[in-house]
């Protein structure tokens, strides 16, 4: 071969040593790559479903920017509470100020709504008055809205302690379906007994919402989601959903979790379909940029 043909030959093929350091170049470079997007996934929240909403006078002009976080469903816990009504038409006295519900049907974390019914601040007292509340919920069920409404919610929550819980089946057949209650463990009785005493009196054709407790610091992520592994062997997979406490208790009253805080609760419940509690009082743009980076 001529020395011509030589160094054409060699423009063509590359040295084997200089193929063997680009080579690892690229495997180093991928590597990099690779584990970055793994670490952004760590640090990154899972997407929820949506956010709840607890309606009082002062979050009646509910804003934000959930759906940055996958949100697209809104919770509302009650449309009545304690005997004053945030919709239009129901017979009750109305709030001073209600929620602009046409603004809120165009929202993007508001694209489906699960609309709550009548309900009491109180736990002992809406307890105290289901059938009341039952009967309150059956009219504010038939009002209109302009919300996408894919299901209704009854809130009165049930935990393991209150015998109560038994008549909600006979006060729960004249509300609409698809129907949710939610509920929770207070007295720490376990996954398993849990939701055998669920199982033991819910309507088959009413879902639930379990409260995860972190919040409350109850349980941590993990056990939260033994509670909601085991409603669902019970129940069915289409029946159970979350919701993710995304508040932490202070002296006086609570605070918005931080995303560190909030991280771990999401990543334990992956496969469920998860709400934050809640979206206006602690879900607030500091926090959901910081979930969302």
């Amino acid at each position: 071969m001529s020395r011509r043909g030589s160094r054409a030959c060699l423009r063509r093929y590359p040295r084997a040593s200089t193929v063997l350091l680009g080579a690892l170049v690229v495997a180093l470079l991928v590597g990099a790559i690779a584990a970055g997007w793994w670490a952004l996934q760590r640090y990154r929240a899972p997407a929820v479903t949506g956010i709840a909403w607890q309606v009082d006078n002062r979050s009646v002009g509910i804003a934000g920017d959930w759906q940055r976080l996958g949100a697209h469903e809104l919770l509302v816990q009650w449309s009545a509470v304690d005997d004053l009504a945030f919709v239009p038409g129901s017979g009750l006295p109305q709030a001073p100020v209600l929620p602009d519900w046409r603004r809120i049907a165009q929202a993007p974390w508001a694209r489906q709504v699960i609309l709550g019914l009548g309900g009491r601040f109180d736990e002992k007292r809406a307890r105290a008055g289901i059938a009341e509340l039952a009967e309150q919920s059956r009219v504010l069920a038939r009002l209109p809205t302009p919300l996408n409404v894919v299901g209704w919610y009854f809130p009165v929550e049930a935990s393991p302690e209150w015998e109560g819980a038994r008549r909600l089946p006979a006060l729960l057949k004249d509300l609409p379906r698809p129907l949710w209650i939610s509920v929770y463990d207070s007295a720490n009785i376990g996954a398993r007994e849990t939701a055998d005493w669920v199982a033991s009196w819910l309507p088959p054709d009413v879902g639930v919402f379990f409260q995860d407790g972190v919040g409350v610091y109850a349980r941590t992520p993990k056990v939260a989601r033994e509670y909601a592994d085991a409603l669902r062997k019970k129940l069915g997979r289409e029946r159970v959903r979350i919701i993710v406490e995304a508040f932490r208790p202070v002296p006086g009253g609570f605070r918005p979790a931080t995303a560190d805080e909030l991280r771990p609760q999401l990543a334990a419940y992956g496969g469920y379909q998860t709400y934050l509690f809640d979206g206006p009082h602690y879900v607030t743009s500091a926090l959901v940029k910081a979930l969302a980076r």
